[in-house]
């Protein structure tokens, strides 16, 4: 008895030799004796393990648009899991035939199959039959895919009797949990096929480009044969790897010929075909993504949510592993809209980066993220060339860089306070040719932070200074009268507005709440700018930026996400705010460039032209545009540049930006309903006076008609274009009266009708709305005339409206004692108009006017590669302060076409150059630190 039991230990200890050290294992203990073997073979077997925990199996996470398509994946192993319905029947047959033919028949140790396997593989010298069960191989990778480590990994993989025996007792206790079907479809979810495949369908995608469901016979006994040494026959390693891989596959065809599952004719046939393999790419992240730079967006939003999980471990595990599909708020139109846009006018090549999000109102959903460099690392691991790592369009919690100073963008919060705390239309004040903010500007905190050191000018087509309402300031870009306005509306109330429209630096550290925050000091990203926009065409909702619309588990169970979103101004204030800067379109800085629907928007161009912006919305999309030098902004600032092959000498805000935001904007709305801003109301915001106006506009308007008369004289016959150009001077000169709050006589757009009513009434025009340049001299327009006195109409021409509402009679001026004004109940600005009597200590005095510096100012045109700043240490154009706070002084954001004559605005050179004559001699003793242009 005992000389037979040890043959029998040293014959299957051989088998576990070579079959696979199992056997070995379970005979080890009866090497003590009989009784022992016995007993010890009795409690290994009948007191059986609990199954093991099984772990989710890591999955493809797929990122997908709002449209259903793929766009991106994430995976730490490329897997995706199916039921065993959805795998061939010859799949099933295949794996079985080669690793287990005997599935069905044992219960999950089969001795004669692995007595069978190590005579096979003996007379073969080499594997050719699994040795172990499916149910053992399933409990192998289990192990393995608990690992968590290289040093788990390794433990899982020893080679010891313990762990054989370890194997086939959780084998066991899987049988008794499982049916057969449902170990062999975990098997096929589980195990590794080469090429990064794991699991049966990611494998049939990756080698063949078809569902598990859909292989072939030649196509499964291909995949069956790569399971037993899959880094062995790995197709993408080469052609020895492939004739490997081939061989297997033969292989597995006459063992399921030999076991009766399929005919030898048949096997014969599949054999003769050629591999057929053609593997696909299964890129995983953001690299591989169609639109990488928001696909970097959503990457970052699920590893800095903390509903992705408690810790950035968590978070990446369940963005790797889990198998999530997240549906993601991109549209395919708008975002082909803003790459082609982009494309056509920056080339990746290019230094200079062109960046642009879209953000639809109301819900904050990103439509868009583009940008002119392609993503990913340059050859050689260069810091310049066509590609870039950072997502340049947002900011550094996303993935972005330090950002871009906003530039004139800025100004549409100092308007929004303006409103708020009751400016009115028209209102305005008279500005010098040069302003210091020595006085009046304090930060959130309470603390004074003037600048005496510093000068601020106008952009070189802005003149000298003189009247300027709240329309003309914003339409033209005014940076001398929009830093009075910050002066008086408060510095911390304009920071404040900001904040509540989500400003925030695009590195994540404070505001910098100085005197020039209005003139874009700031840097920024264009998500956060264009979000902040969308709020006004919202009506004052402020949305937070989502990049992610729902999240589908693995298990089915979807999530929506819904908007985050505030009331962070007034609806009334944000429709009186759209209203103004529709004519940034019509009559200002934009002038001649329209989408062909109702929009309303601010260009943005930096001190020394370090950057461009453009920022706008329709009701139903904003975007903003950046342009910037990607080797550093102030070091190379947009002047001298050819971008896109197209030379500029200075790049404004109308000029790149400008032209990118218009067309993109036009192919995203394409195919959607134009819908025209809500009216403001005009009881409320209309009706304001600037002293002055009025007669400086006439006197232009004078002046301007001697000078077409003069030139009309050299004509004979009076040619219609001279005829043509006196209509668009008036009808300009017009827009800049409709501003003012004296009589005026406004046009209204060419082709639509208007009527007028009586006090307290309304008039309407036709649709439409965005009006363009005339391309033929129009005929005279209709007109409605408004004059002062007990009852007035203040006309509004938004979207495809003009209306005319009346308003109550406004009370006399009232001066206080402190040269306060009030009308009806609140602060006059016509006092803005008058310098106030002030003491130290913060209270108003008029700041003395130091003329603007001569270099490259003289001739009221911007001059190539000049600026505004001061010239710091390093080389930088920007001015800094004694504390070292930076502070912008931006260029003219004005585009050509609109820089022209004097339509929007007096100007006073004689007298300026007057000034410069009589001040020089005083001028070199100065305190004051004078702001010039640089080359």
């Amino acid at each position: 008895m005992t000389s037979r039991l040890l043959s029998t230990v040293l014959a299957l200890g051989m088998c576990g030799a070579a079959g696979g050290t199992l056997v070995a294992g379970l005979v080890m203990p009866y090497v003590g004796g009989a009784g022992l073997a016995a007993k010890s073979a009795a409690s290994t077997f009948t007191d059986l393990p609990t199954p093991l925990r099984e772990e989710p199996l890591p999955e493809v996470t797929r990122l997908l648009d709002r449209n259903g398509h793929q766009i991106a994946q994430f995976y730490y192993q490329n897997r995706q899991s199916v039921p065993l319905s959805a795998v061939a029947p010859v799949m099933r047959q295949a794996i079985v035939a080669i690793e287990d033919a005997r599935f069905y028949e044992h219960g999950g140790l089969d001795l004669k199959g692995t007595l069978r396997a190590f005579v096979t593989n003996t007379r073969a010298g080499g594997i050719r039959q699994g040795g172990s069960s499916i149910s053992q191989q399933l409990v192998k990778n289990i192990m393995l895919n608990q690992a968590e480590s290289e040093q788990e990994r390794a433990q899982a993989l020893v080679r010891s009797f313990r762990r054989k025996l370890d194997e086939l007792r959780y084998a066991l206790a899987l049988e008794r949990k499982y049916t057969k079907d449902q170990i062999l479809e975990r098997y096929l979810n589980i195990a590794y096929f080469g090429a990064g495949a794991f699991g049966v369908q990611a494998a049939a995608k990756r080698f063949f480009g078809v569902d598990a469901a859909d292989l072939t016979l030649t196509q499964a006994a291909t995949l069956a044969g790569a399971v037993r040494t899959p880094y062995d026959t790995d197709p993408s390693l080469g052609d020895e790897h492939r004739d490997r891989l081939r061989a297997r596959r033969d292989l597995v065809l006459g063992r399921m010929a030999e076991l009766g599952v399929i005919g030898k004719d048949a096997a014969r046939t599949a054999a003769a075909e050629p591999l057929g393999v053609r593997l696909r790419p299964e890129p995983g992240g953001c690299a591989g993504s169609a639109d990488p730079f928001f696909c970097v967006y959503v990457e970052r939003e699920v590893l800095t949510n903390p509903a992705f999980g408690y810790t950035r471990a968590d978070r990446e595990r369940r963005l790797q592993r889990g198998g999530l599909t997240i549906w993601t708020t991109i549209d395919p139109v708008a975002q082909r809209a803003a790459e082609r846009a982009i494309a056509a006018r920056v080339r990746p090549r290019d230094n200079q980066v062109a960046s642009e999000t879209m953000i639809e109102p109301g819900t904050g959903l990103i439509r868009a993220m583009a940008v002119s460099k392609r993503y990913g690392r340059n050859p050689h691991d260069r810091d310049l060339g066509p590609s870039t790592t950072y997502n340049l369009a947002a900011d550094t919690a996303h993935g972005g860089g330090l950002g871009l100073q906003a530039g004139s963008t800025f100004k549409v919060f100092t308007l929004a306070t303006a409103l708020k705390q009751g400016m009115r239309f028209g209102d305005g004040f008279t500005i010098p040719g040069a302003y210091v903010p020595s006085y009046g500007y304090r930060d959130c905190s309470g603390r004074a932070v003037n600048d005496p050191h510093t000068v601020i000018h106008n952009a070189g087509g802005e003149g000298g200074g003189g009247p300027y309402s709240l329309e003309m300031g914003t339409w033209q870009s005014v940076n001398i009268f929009y830093m009075r306005l910050e002066r008086e509306v408060g510095l911390c109330d304009v920071v404040q507005t900001a904040k509540s429209l989500g400003i925030r630096r695009a590195d994540g550290t404070p505001l910098h709440e100085v005197p020039t925050f209005t003139l874009g000091a700031n840097e920024m990203d264009p998500t956060t700018v264009a979000a902040a926009y969308a709020a006004f065409a919202a009506r004052g909702r402020y949305c937070r930026p989502m990049a992610i619309g729902a999240v589908v588990e693995r298990d089915g169970t979807r999530t929506e996400i819904p908007p985050v979103c505030v009331t962070a101004i007034e609806p009334e204030v944000a429709d009186a705010v759209s209203h103004v800067l529709t004519g940034v379109f019509t009559k200002g800085t934009m002038r001649g460039q329209s989408i062909g629907r109702p929009a309303a928007g601010k260009t943005g161009t930096n001190n020394g032209y370090t950057s461009a912006w453009f920022a706008g919305y329709t009701p139903g999309l904003a975007a903003a545009v950046s342009v910037g030098d990607i080797r550093g902004s102030y070091r190379y600032p947009l002047t001298g540049v050819t971008i896109g092959g197209r030379y500029y000498g200075a790049v404004q805000g109308a000029s790149l930006p400008g032209p990118i935001w218009v067309d993109s904007m036009r192919a995203a709305l394409r195919d959607t309903p134009a819908y025209g801003f809500v009216p403001p109301d005009m009881a409320r915001f209309g009706g304001g006076f600037t002293p002055g106006l009025k007669e400086a506009l006439e006197k232009q308007r004078e002046k301007e008609k001697k000078k077409r008369e003069a030139e009309h004289g050299k004509h004979d016959d009076g040619d219609s274009a001279s005829a043509h150009k006196e209509d668009a001077t008036d009808g300009a000169a017009n827009d800049a009266e409709e501003a003012s709050g004296t009589a005026r006589t406004t046009p209204l757009a060419a082709g639509h009708a208007s009527t007028s009513t009586s006090a307290g009434g309304s008039a309407a025009s036709g649709a439409g709305g965005v009006r363009a340049a005339p391309a033929a001299p129009p005929s005279r327009p209709t007109t409605v005339t408004h004059t002062r006195g007990s009852a007035r109409h203040s006309p509004v021409t938004t979207g495809a409206q003009s209306v005319a509402r009346g308003s109550s009679p406004r009370a006399p001026v009232r001066t206080g004692s402190g040269g306060a004004s009030a009308t009806a109940g609140r602060t006059s600005w016509t006092s803005l108009a008058r310098p106030r009597a002030g003491t130290k200590g913060g209270s108003h005095r008029p700041a003395r006017a130091i003329p603007p510096a001569t270099s490259g100012h003289r001739s009221g045109r911007p001059t190539a590669g000049r600026g505004t700043g001061t010239r710091a240490a390093d080389g930088r154009h920007h001015t800094v302060n004694q504390d070292g706070r930076h502070h912008a002084v931006n260029q003219d954001d004005r585009h050509p076409r609109a820089a022209r004559g004097a339509e929007h605005a007096v100007k006073h050179r004689a007298g300026n150059r007057g000034t410069r004559r009589a001040e020089a001699p005083a001028r070199r003793h100065h305190p004051v630190h004078r702001v010039r242009r640089h080359a």
